[in-house]
């Protein structure tokens, strides 16, 4: 991914971060929307509200759903049929699995949520490098579905 949308990545998790104090899922969200340019209902961002691995539960990462909700919207706003949207799904859950390690909030958070941590975005250099392996995801995915 080239320097400069790393920084703007970069900049922007830690304004979401730190400033509007979003979730992962729904940081991903918004900066994939802008990097493809895809508008989303605001109805996406409010079903990601507990999206950061089931409301701290530990269960599947924000990061991992965040991607997979933006490759339902990019697909249908495309006209990708559904079928190739699904297995897109399947092969960025692999894809994500083999380069983080897990799709698990436990396993790649593993501090958990514990009071002493409340407010503490400590996934936020996981969530830059997540933001940008979905961006590439999605990129080459749209060039082969062109």
């Amino acid at each position: 991914m080239e320097p400069e949308i790393r920084e703007h990545v970069e900049k922007q998790v830690h304004s979401f971060y730190w400033e509007q104090d979003l979730n992962c899922a729904t940081s991903n969200l918004e900066l994939l929307s802008e990097r493809f340019g895809v508008e989303l209902n605001p109805q996406v961002i409010d079903a990601a509200l507990g999206m950061h691995g089931a409301g701290r539960y530990g269960a599947q990462c924000g990061l991992v759903e965040g991607g997979l909700l933006f490759i339902g919207v990019i697909g249908r706003a495309k006209g990708i049929p559904d079928d190739d949207v699904v297995q897109a799904c399947q092969d960025f859950a692999r894809a994500f699995e083999g380069r983080f390690g897990s799709l698990l909030c436990r396993e790649l958070r593993p501090e958990g949520f514990p009071p002493k941590l409340a407010g503490e975005h400590i996934c936020e250099g996981l969530t830059v490098e997540a933001v940008l392996f979905s961006m590439g995801f999605v990129e080459a995915w749209l060039e082969r579905n062109a």
